[in-house]
């Protein structure tokens, strides 16, 4: 079979579609398997007369693309930006010259007619629908059409949790059978971090030995102000002695300011530092009221931290019994349960060591062959 996967959208735009894409597409060429892969980017650097790039330099990514574009078994091809009109109606011809057997589009804007091949799209969640008070009405309008036109035009629809698999049948109307949940996992860097190089870290961000954290960015539903309103009635929130809270992730509104001495925002954090934050954290919070799939609390249980997160969302179906879990909307709860974990480092422990057993349950491998069973299906 000759799988088209688009890694246009592997670029920092798409931090979140752009790790997915990566880490799949790695994973899919480690395998193995007796397939060829066609890999789509965008390419920043000249073409030869052959519409051939002169080299595999892709655009504003922090990724490897370049080795992972060299590999044996892929054929690399550059395509225009997808969001261009270029980029759309290029597409079905570049997936007839690589006579592609399938095509997999990771995001859900792509040419919904004309292409030669079946189509697996990846929905991640439709919290557009669910928070609609977070976009504008034009957005959400433009996220509703796409999302049916992509669910009408693709043969099957991968998704990276129950919970999204059933929100997104029920909102759209669509069957869950068309629907395949295929876990998503964290990179092999998210494992416990040396003390030297967390140290390093610390020193480098000033952070003192004990803190907590809490990666999220500052949309609406991550919730991070029902955090700091549980930090302030937190009773080591209030010590004098107190850790202290930090928040990290993109900010989209500018940094956050609290009048609280025992909080820090260190807006976003370099990629490579995050093994390290994990690693020296007391504990991980994350109060998001919805998620489709949850990474950073599985990456805070891969690097060992200790963690709390919210009840919601695809989130207990992650975390499985290695966290402790709130209602997002009890900031009196997550107080009490903030505390109980600073007071008990015999549970710090225990959730530590759960934490990382349930990280290792998965695997980027295991998602790669549960993908590649979702094109068999397609293409059949």
């Amino acid at each position: 079979m000759r799988i088209a996967l688009d890694l246009r959208f592997v670029n920092d735009h798409f931090p979140g579609i752009g790790r997915y894409v990566f880490s799949l597409a790695s994973a899919l060429v480690s395998l193995g398997a007796p397939h060829e892969f066609v890999f789509l980017f965008t390419s920043d650097a000249p073409r030869h007369t052959s519409g051939r790039p002169d080299s595999f330099t892709a655009a504003n990514t922090r990724y490897d693309l370049e080795r992972l574009l060299r590999a044996s078994q892929v054929q690399a091809l550059a395509a225009p930006p997808p969001f261009s009109v270029a980029g759309q109606i290029a597409l079905p011809a570049l997936l007839r010259q690589a006579r592609a057997d399938l095509y997999h589009a990771p995001y859900y804007l792509f040419p919904y007619a004309g292409l030669p091949c079946p189509v697996v799209v990846t929905l991640y969640d439709i919290i557009p629908r669910l928070f609609p008070r977070e976009s504008s009405l034009r957005a959400r309008m433009f996220f509703d059409l796409s999302t049916w036109l992509a669910l009408w035009s693709a043969r099957r629809v991968i998704t990276l949790s129950r919970c999204a698999r059933d929100d997104i049948a029920r909102a759209y109307r669509v069957s869950p059978a068309r629907i395949d949940v295929v876990y998503g996992a964290t990179d092999a860097r998210f494992r416990p971090a040396d003390p030297a190089i967390v140290a390093e870290v610390k020193t480098r961000y000033r952070l003192p030995d004990r803190y907590i954290l809490c990666v999220a960015s500052d949309k609406p539903h991550k919730n991070v102000g029902t955090l700091v309103e549980a930090w302030r009635r937190s009773a080591f929130g209030r010590c004098e002695t107190a850790p202290l809270l930090v928040l990290a992730g993109h900010r989209d509104r500018g940094m956050l300011s609290f009048d609280h001495p025992a909080i820090r925002d260190l807006g976003a954090v370099a990629e490579a530092d995050l093994p390290a934050l994990y690693s020296g954290a007391l504990l991980f919070v994350y109060p998001s009221r919805y998620e489709g799939f949850g990474l950073p609390p599985l990456e805070a249980m891969a690097c060992g931290a200790a963690v709390i997160c919210s009840r919601a969302g695809s989130l207990p179906e992650v975390v499985g019994d290695a966290a402790l879990l709130i209602d997002p909307d009890d900031p009196g709860a997550l107080a009490a349960a903030i505390d109980r974990v600073l007071a008990d480092p015999a549970l710090r422990a225990a959730l530590s060591d759960a934490g990382r057993r349930r990280a290792a349950t998965f695997s980027w491998r295991r998602a790669a062959e549960e993908t590649l069973a979702v094109y068999a299906r397609a293409v059949r």
